[in-house]
């Protein structure tokens, strides 16, 4: 039977904790290594969707390139805006119905 004191449970707690081996903290550690590899996620999303198009200044700009692109033969390009700049990019994916 253990004791009730509040000293004697501290005194438990800490021996239980240094027997874990350093495992206190592998709920902090776990979350930590989540935030990271979710940014590191985000980031690599910025650059394929934004950062490694041509942005325009306005919907007019991109659609001018849109049909810059269709006169030199490629076709099936919409612009669209980015919702990282605020700017517009060109793609080739088919355009969803909004």
């Amino acid at each position: 039977m253990t004791s009730r004191k509040r000293s004697a449970l501290a005194k438990q707690t800490a021996a239980f904790k240094a027997g874990l081996g350093g495992m206190d903290d592998v709920f902090a550690r776990e979350e930590q290594r989540r935030r990271d590899q979710d940014a590191e996620h985000d980031a690599a999303l910025r650059r394929k969707a934004c950062e490694s198009k041509n942005r325009y200044r306005c919907r007019a700009d991109a659609e001018e390139a849109v049909a810059s692109c269709a006169e030199h033969g490629t076709r099936g390009l919409h612009s669209y805006r980015c919702p990282y700049c605020n700017g517009w990019h060109l793609t080739s994916k088919p355009q969803r119905d909004e």
